[in-house]
């Protein structure tokens, strides 16, 4: 009885993974290696579906596109093509090298994910934390996809989750102040070493520096947690700016959830989060 019971749950798994056609570890650039690659999870028969490409966060230095809960399931039962991403870490090669490792992925994904069912037209960014940052300044900074031969314009929709980092001097200038205040010491590699050691540099990663009107930015959705006051903080300096330069932009604080939990629960039926973000995207991809 319990043979026949793992062979039903194994042949679950089979089903499952024949249904979603998943496609781990493609590299997105040469020569290979782990931090360069991408999952695709596509639904079976998938033809010309809008793509929601991944960014894990981690802080810059952990994390791996495999931390992907129920996302991926949740996309492709919705008819998506989800993809989730690798990119390189801190210390080993600077913040520019990390973004342009996200511009080369999503290049992958215009240029082969018709391949796997998927429309290179209606991307939608997202992610969460050290992935937040990232998403927010793909889809405002042009220079990045524009150095991969694509522009703004492939992107329908951008949802950062619960960054801290959209505008790097203000979050380095609020810890400074905080460990003044509680007379604690400087970190060895905070947010101010982690951006390059220079304020020019802080600006230039910080999206909001780079928002301007009739530039093709597509529509954000900006998820945060309520009670988390600097990313609460940043999202709504992300969104007035947004806001102010004409661009479709909703910020949602969500209640009773922590930085973690905000990101794991994305997917649950009666999570608010997650109903904020499908009345996004639905109206994102109808534009």
């Amino acid at each position: 009885m319990k043979q026949l019971s793992w062979l039903l749950i194994a042949c679950a798994f089979v089903s499952v993974a024949q249904a979603e056609n998943i496609k781990r570890n493609i590299p997105y650039a040469e020569p290979s290696n782990e931090r360069q690659m991408l999952d695709v999870y596509a639904p079976d028969n998938a033809k010309n579906l809008p793509v929601v490409f991944w960014i894990h966060g981690g802080g810059w230095q952990v994390g791996d596109k495999t931390s992907v809960q129920l996302k991926p399931k949740v996309f492709v039962d919705k008819g998506f093509v989800f993809v989730s991403t690798n990119y390189r870490f801190l210390p080993n090669v600077d913040m520019g090298t990390i973004v342009r490792d996200v511009a080369k992925s999503i290049h992958w994904v215009h240029d082969h994910i018709a391949e796997h069912g998927g429309d290179p037209k209606r991307i939608l960014v997202m992610g969460h934390s050290a992935g937040a940052q990232l998403a927010a300044l793909i889809c405002t900074d042009e220079r990045y996809l524009k150095a991969e031969g694509l522009s703004l314009a492939i992107i329908k929709g951008c949802v950062p989750v619960d960054g801290d980092t959209y505008d790097v001097p203000m979050i380095i200038e609020v810890a400074a102040a905080r460990r003044k205040a509680l007379g604690q010491p400087n970190p060895k590699f905070g947010h101010y070493e982690k951006f390059g050691n220079d304020p020019v540099k802080h600006r230039d990663f910080s999206a909001v520096n780079h928002v301007t009107r009739d530039k093709g930015i597509s529509p954000f959705l900006l998820l945060h947690v309520a009670d988390d006051p600097n990313t609460t903080a940043q999202a709504q300096r992300l969104g007035a700016v947004l806001t102010e330069a004409g661009i479709t932009t909703k910020v949602f604080g969500a209640k009773d959830t922590n930085h973690t939990k905000i990101n794991e629960n994305l997917g649950i039926a009666d999570d608010p989060s997650t109903k904020a973000l499908f009345e996004f995207v639905t109206a994102a991809l109808k534009k």
